[in-house]
């Protein structure tokens, strides 16, 4: 039995979650709807605009809210990233810690400089926006990788958003040899279409010939396999993916289990803010099949718990939250 369900690497970014209106993005020169990779001048920019009343401060990192996830399901994570030896820094690796996720990190290691923080502007159609400054986490790389640790995970969770970084790019593809190498199963999430449209070469390349479990979104799927409707999309996806869940937003989610193709249904909810919801749903679906669950069961579990985050704001639920999850699903 391995010590570890899963073995994330990704960004170690601090939310700042806000409301804004919908002007916000026209007025400040702001694409709206995606993430957008920004100097710290351009961040503290945006930030001296935004109402810090209606703000808050949260742990974040499209891997990290996954591996988080997970583990207040019950499951067993381990993260590799890289924050600085700043007061983000240290909030960062408290909140690993409270919520029982291990890392290659400790407060008094960690290199001097800024720890990654993400401006996530929610506007009132319940869309985020992401400006994302990544400080010391650009530098993540091979060397930061625990070998050990991911040698004893059932799978690796590879966040696409590091595509983005010359260094944390060798990293995954450091981190899928490792897996190969020791019969770890690769799971990938694409984390936003700007990073399939813009460094599509990278993405190939990470994905090869095939990885085991893909996570993305329908905008995401069309883009990669360059197509313009989700049936055309899903069984290309098939010649990259062994197995993939691709997330409908209000629609649910289509799941290709390795032979058949599962519908999930969605859990009618009014939508508020959904960051994060992409990342709940492959915390709780790795979290359902490393723990004796089917693909479709997993689907359903994650199904809920992503419609749960969306429905407040933040990316992430309390472990009381959690716990209705599945209580509710057995009821």
């Amino acid at each position: 039995m391995s010590k570890y369900d899963v073995y994330g690497i990704g960004n170690a970014i601090v939310d700042i979650v806000t409301e804004v209106d919908h002007d916000f993005f026209e007025k400040n020169n702001i694409e709206k709807g995606v993430m957008t990779l920004v100097d710290e001048k351009r961040q503290l920019e945006l930030l001296k605009v935004i109402d810090m009343k209606r703000s808050r401060m949260s742990g974040g990192g499209s891997a990290g809210n996954t591996v988080v996830a997970l583990n207040q399901f019950g499951g067993r994570s381990f993260y590799s990233c890289l924050v600085a030896k700043d007061e983000l820094g240290k909030f960062f690796l408290e909140d690993l810690k409270r919520n029982g996720v291990d890392t290659n990190l400790t407060h008094d290691k960690c290199p001097e400089g800024h720890s990654g923080k993400c401006l996530v502007m929610t506007s009132p159609d319940a869309q985020r926006t992401m400006n994302t400054f990544l400080g010391v986490s650009s530098f993540l790389a091979p060397e930061h990788l625990d070998e050990e640790a991911l040698k004893n995970s059932t799978y690796v969770y590879l966040e696409g958003y590091l595509v983005a970084s010359p260094k944390g790019f060798e990293a995954m593809k450091e981190a899928k040899k490792i897996a190969e190498r020791n019969r770890v199963l690769t799971s990938l999430t694409f984390s936003d279409p700007s990073m399939v449209k813009y460094f599509a070469n990278q993405m190939e390349e990470i994905v090869g010939a095939s990885v085991d479990l893909l996570f993305c979104n329908e905008e995401e799927a069309m883009i990669f396999t360059g197509t313009n409707t989700l049936d055309e999309a899903r069984e290309k996806l098939k010649l990259s993916a062994k197995r993939f869940a691709i997330t409908l937003g209000a629609n649910g989610a289509l799941i290709f289990d390795g032979d058949t193709f599962i519908e999930i249904e969605p859990y009618k909810v009014r939508a508020i803010d959904t960051n994060g919801a992409g990342d709940m749903f492959s915390g709780a679906f790795l979290y359902g099949i490393t723990h004796g669950h089917s693909y479709a069961e997993a689907g359903k579990i994650a199904s809920l718990a992503s419609s749960r985050v969306v429905s407040q704001f933040g990316p992430r639920l309390q472990p009381d939250q959690v716990k209705k999850v599945l209580t509710d699903l057995i009821a």
